[in-house]
């Protein structure tokens, strides 16, 4: 590179190149080599005087002797020194530091070298006089690892996948270059690049692993079987000790270690060296490898890293420990909402250990609740409930634990909100039990209790369901459990919408907050806020806001493993299309929600005013026989519900019968016939108030509009004046003494049709985001820097860095705000809710 700069600067005539041997020991031979070096440039030959080696010539005077014949040097000079870190002994580096710290301008230094030496630079760096170009800015960026193939005649289908996998090493990369030239398969190549390739295993080889002494060679090679390393995990694997160090010094000293922490305590091993010395382990000590695996599984364990002791101990193929450890953190995985990585770990066993081993099949079936396998499931469940005789007395009230939270899941997925409601009671009674009440275990097990109470009364239309989730997020709060937290908020948004829907939004943005903060944005209860933010917005008649919203639920949610929040998704769907004015696919989406409620086992709170909902389409569409017929079908407790009654009276008024509408609507307006949301008596007063002009009784009229405008307007609820427009009747009653004469402003402004045009959207990005860009992406709207996002990813700075590059060319913008903004608005991300009223950013 420094090569290129000098002949691109056309330098030539100006650069001093000096390269230290290996080992130098020599300071006169260092200086003399200085000294004809800056000879060879036009200015130095008129200023430096000729020397030739003596005895009695130090490196003192020579810096000495350079200082006083550059004095006057007035037309610039580069002294490039390469392999500084070869220089020895120490005096020589002061002499150089002398000859950096008194040098007149003209004469600049380039010092390149594989760590720091110790010349002094903080100084000048603190002056802003230095200059650095480290390991980031030396690792190849897509762009340019292509023009590096282009030059060398290979077409790869997709470079970024060797930059990665190189993390940008560009000897790695010319390697790579070299060994796909006449390559028949230039993509398979590149996906199966690893250091083991021949080239680069000599490569690294010669230069890495053969310079460094037998302890620091054994240390890599035996700590290779992990994916990071810390000095005590070294020192335990090799037996030695000063771990930390030995990886200290190899870092420093840029020979393939990667330091994961600002503290310099967690290392990893660049990609391709990593595959070198695990090659070269199976070769030299294939015996210690299960033995390395289990050690590192017990340390991981005893630490509080359950993920990695599981991956240990299924290396070992010890699946015993393994399914003691993953059974151990189970709980505590999924409190954390780490679900996908539960799954990945039951992956890994072997499928016959998962039926023998009573908490293996407990955990199987967990997985395929996840899935919606509820058949799969319950036989998972069997297996369990039989084995547990087996199950040692120590472990038996842990196992039976496992056995409580999966029938609580398989009881929600089932609809069976009385099981659902007993096994959270049970699970609180073992959390107040002795042994679990005095640990962190009790507090845990009391949280997921409360919101698991607080969701079934919620879904059954339980007297208080706020309570016992209130309840729960502040517990889940206190002891830091985010996961909980976030899923007791996304409910208590679901709750909220029936109070207010501000109080809702601001529970839901919190929520969302959560999910984007720790990559919960798939998760269902995710997909259960996304429905209530867009049903809000949709009732607010802003469907250009809302939209979103119910597409990213409708990404997120299924019917398998969340019916009832399917349900809700369903309904939002179709306040949606109202709201556009898309009759047809709002019936259509009312309908698939019926359909779906008639497969509940218990009925759910939201299937009767999705009927009716379903009855006031049908009148829009003109279908009054199809109305007419749902209406007719239901029993009579069914016919009495408030919102029932409401599309009856709808339903009467197309009929031109506005007494009977009136007959309909008498319980709602009284109360006897209560309602689900009070929105819905928005609808019965407005109606109460068309039926009552029809029949010239203005008065009346004017006094039930009057009375629909004061519900509508806390909440802004206006979908229903576009289901039932009256402009006439606004026009009059403006002219009243009304409280609201700007929500009738908005109404009708609404209702002339100079509501915001549907977006057409923005095009999509140029080419598909990667599964690995996807998840860089989701962090990318958190507070989290690059290297933070490293570390939760586990992967290296410069590979986020990469990603967000590809990113910010792929989504066409040029900073990472930009990035998120555009993310938001093609669904990648979920849109960022206002804070405050019940409103979201656009």
């Amino acid at each position: 590179m420094l090569r290129s700069w000098i002949s691109q600067a056309s330098a030539a005539g100006s650069a001093a190149w000096v390269t230290v041997p290996r080992g130098e020991r020599d300071p006169q031979q260092f200086w003399l080599s200085v000294l004809g070096s800056l000879r060879q440039t036009t200015p130095g030959l008129v200023l430096v005087q000729p020397l030739t080696a003596a005895p009695d010539l130090d490196g003192w005077a020579i810096a000495e002797r350079l200082l006083k014949d550059l004095a006057p040097l007035q037309d610039r000079i580069y002294l490039v020194i390469d392999d500084v870190q070869e220089l020895d002994p120490a005096e020589t580096q002061r002499q150089l530091e002398l000859l950096v710290m008194r040098a007149p301008e003209e004469l600049r230094f380039v010092l390149a070298t594989r760590h720091d030496v110790r010349l002094g630079l903080h100084r000048l760096r603190l002056e802003g006089e230095l200059a650095e170009i480290r390991e980031p800015d030396l690792r190849f960026t897509v762009a340019e690892a292509e023009e590096l193939f282009d030059a060398a005649g290979v077409k790869l289908p997709e470079p970024a996948l060797l930059v990665e996998r190189t993390e940008g090493w560009a000897a790695g990369l010319r390697l790579a270059a070299l060994s796909l030239a006449g390559h028949p398969d230039p993509g398979r190549f590149a996906e199966e690049f690893s250091g083991t390739e021949r080239t680069v295993a000599e490569y690294l080889l010669a230069e890495v692993l053969d310079r460094q002494s037998e302890p620091v060679r054994r240390l890599l090679l035996r700590t290779s079987v992990l994916e990071r390393v810390n000095g005590e995990l070294a020192d335990l694997l090799t037996g030695d000790s000063g771990g930390e160090r030995v990886l200290q010094d190899l870092e420093q000293a840029n020979a393939f270690v990667v330091s994961l922490d600002a503290r310099r305590s967690w290392f990893r091993y660049h990609h391709l060296f990593a595959d070198l010395l695990r090659l070269e382990l199976r070769r030299t000590a294939p015996g210690e490898v299960t033995a390395l695996h289990r050690a590192a599984a017990g340390w991981f364990a005893g630490h509080g890293y359950p993920v990695e002791a599981v991956r240990h101990a299924q290396a070992a193929r010890d699946w015993g420990l393994a399914a003691r450890l993953l059974a151990d953190s189970w709980y505590g995985l999924q409190l954390d909402g780490q679900a996908a990585t539960t799954q990945q770990l039951l992956a890994g066993f072997p499928a016959g250990t998962r039926t023998a081993d009573a908490e293996l099949a407990a955990l199987a079936a967990a997985e395929e609740l996840a899935h919606g396998s509820l058949e799969a499931a319950e036989r998972y469940l069997s297996r369990a409930e039989r084995g547990m005789a087996s199950v040692p007395d120590a472990r038996r009230a842990h196992a039976q634990l496992l056995l409580g939270i999966t029938r609580l899941v398989l009881a929600r997925q089932r609809w069976n909100l009385q099981a659902v409601a007993e096994e959270a009671r049970r699970l609180q009674a073992m959390a107040e039990a002795p042994d679990a009440a005095q640990s962190r275990l009790g507090e845990e097990l009391r949280a997921l209790a409360l919101i698991s109470l607080g969701t079934t009364e919620f879904w059954a239309a339980g007297e208080d369901p706020e309570r016992h989730l209130e309840m729960g997020v502040a517990l889940a709060r206190r002891i830091g459990r985010p996961f909980l937290e976030f899923t007791g908020l996304a409910y208590q948004t679901a709750a909220g919408i029936y109070q207010s829907f501000t109080r809702a939004a601001e529970r839901g943005r919190r929520a969302i907050e959560l999910a984007e903060r720790h990559g919960w944005t798939d998760e269902p209860a995710a997909g259960l806020a996304y429905v209530i933010l867009g049903a809000i917005l949709a009732w607010q008649m802003r469907p250009g806001e809302a939209g979103p919203w119910v597409q990213r639920a409708e990404r997120v949610l299924r019917a398998e493993t969340e019916p009832a929040a399917v349900l809700g998704m369903h309904r939002a769907r179709g306040a949606l299309e109202l709201a556009r004015g898309r009759d047809a696919d709002a019936l259509a989406a009312f309908q698939a929600a019926e359909r779906l409620g008639g497969r509940l086992t218990a009925p759910h709170r939201l299937l009767t005013p999705t009927r009716a909902l379903l009855m006031h389409t049908l009148v829009r569409l003109g279908d009054l026989e199809r109305a007419e017929q749902i209406l007719d079908g239901l029993g009579e407790r069914d016919r009495d519900h408030g919102e029932t009654r409401i599309a009856a009276a709808v339903l009467r008024l197309a009929q031109d019968d506005p007494r009977s509408a009136m007959a309909a609507l008498a319980p709602v307006l009284d109360g006897s016939a209560p309602v689900v949301w009070s929105a819905w008596q928005v609808e019965a007063f407005l109606l109460e108030a068309i039926a009552r002009d029809a029949l010239g009784d203005a008065a009346a009229a004017d006094r039930t509009l009057e009375r629909a405008l004061d519900l509508a307007e806390p909440d802004g609820v206006l979908l229903w004046f576009l289901l039932h427009p009256v402009p006439g009747l606004l026009q009059r009653h403006i002219r009243q003494r009304t409280a609201h004469p700007a929500l009738i402003a908005d109404i009708l402004s609404l209702l002339a049709g100079n509501r915001p045009a549907p977006p057409t959207g923005p095009p999509p990005p140029m080419e598909p985001l990667s599964d690995s860009e996807i998840r860089v992406l989701r962090y990318l709207p958190t507070h989290l820097s690059a290297p933070q996002i490293a570390s939760e990813l586990y992967i290296s700075h410069n590979t986020v860095r990469t990603h967000m590059r590809h990113l910010y060319a792929k989504l066409g913008t040029h900073r990472r705000f930009e990035a998120v903004e555009r993310a938001r608005a093609l669904g990648l991300l979920a849109p960022s809710p206002l804070r405050g009223q019940a409103t979201l950013p656009r």
